[in-house]
């Protein structure tokens, strides 16, 4: 759980980046990951 915790961080951080410097489609693939990361903790919580 904290190895996702810390991916989704790390997909945040660079989200924000992108945004910062105008580059869209990198910043939505980096929303995609974060998705994914949270997704992912989700099942591992219910679990």
């Amino acid at each position: 759980m904290k190895n996702l915790t810390k991916q989704y961080d790390i997909a945040n951080k660079k989200a924000k980046e992108f945004m910062k410097n105008g580059q869209i489609s990198q910043y939505f693939e980096a929303l995609l990951e974060m998705n994914r990361y949270k997704k992912l903790m989700t099942i591992v919580v219910s679990n």
